[in-house]
């Protein structure tokens, strides 16, 4: 391995970059430090900074002493070019996992879409098409994207755009986008839908529907998706594999808002 600088995330530098007309108070940005686990992270990164892609997620896991597995391995499909539509309820470690596990078996040809902030992870950075959920959409990430769906890599992608909530008392996606439906047709791209089987901590989902009741619209729990990593120490979890959809299946008998749903639908049978 070639010798690489230290690689190391400061929470105050990502805050200045993401809000940079903002003064956020010292208190705070300690605080932000202690529960994105950001000496343990940059820990992580100086002893693995020099590995990148699926060796820093394989090593990584290793480190966290969590293990993968894989149901339906018999449904991947080989001689074309799919979208990987799952439900995502860890908001990070089912889309490295995923990405782990379907990279080996696609000789690394995966992408997949995340919030741009984890761009800040510099090992995993190839990986990721940004998606700016906090912010306006620039033409450069649309670029990116549609540069993405042109390449012969595989996607995989998230149509609910953010982690599981506990709804009625049931942890399941929020509505799913229909876009990776309109872009399954327009690329010609097979969808192949996927389980991930895993939970957040109640305190996660207690504080979602608590701030949805006191209406505040800035995604909190978001912040607190690294020490939910780090909750996760020494479990397993699993992918389930799906059986995969032609593009062609996509037409007008229902809209693609219809059709998102009733992919959803499969997916939440495989559990």
């Amino acid at each position: 391995m070639s010798e690489n600088k230290i690689i190391s995330i400061d929470i105050a530098s990502v805050l200045k970059n993401k809000a940079p007309n903002t003064k956020v108070p010292k208190f705070l940005v300690n605080y932000l430090r202690r529960i994105v686990h950001e000496k343990e992270v940059n820990t992580l990164l100086q002893e693995m900074g020099t590995l990148k892609n699926l060796e820093f997620i394989e090593a990584s896991l290793k480190y966290l002493n969590i293990s993968i597995s894989m149901e339906g391995k018999e449904n991947l499909p080989h001689g074309g070019l799919y979208i990987f539509a799952g439900n995502h309820p860890l908001g990070g470690l089912d889309g490295i996992s995923t990405g782990l596990l379907l990279g080996k078996e696609y000789d690394d040809k995966i992408r997949f879409f995340s919030n741009d902030i984890l761009m800040n992870l510099e090992p995993l950075k190839e990986l990721f098409i940004p998606v700016n959920k906090v912010g306006a959409q620039s033409k450069k990430y649309a670029d990116e994207m549609q540069k993405l769906y042109q390449s012969d890599n595989h996607l995989i992608t998230y149509p609910s755009g953010m982690c599981s909530r506990k709804i009625n008392g049931k942890i399941t996606d929020l509505e799913w986008k229909k876009n990776f439906i309109s872009k399954a047709t327009e690329y010609q791209r097979d969808v192949v839908p996927v389980y991930f089987d895993g939970r957040n901590s109640n305190f996660f989902y207690n504080l979602a529907n608590l701030r949805k009741f006191f209406k505040i619209k800035v995604n909190i729990e978001m912040l607190y998706l690294v020490d939910e990593l780090y909750k996760q120490k020494g479990n397993h979890f699993t992918l389930k594999v799906g059986k995969p959809i032609p593009w062609q299946t996509f037409n007008k008998s229902k809209t693609q808002a219809e059709w998102a749903e009733w992919v959803r639908e499969i997916v939440y049978k495989m559990a």
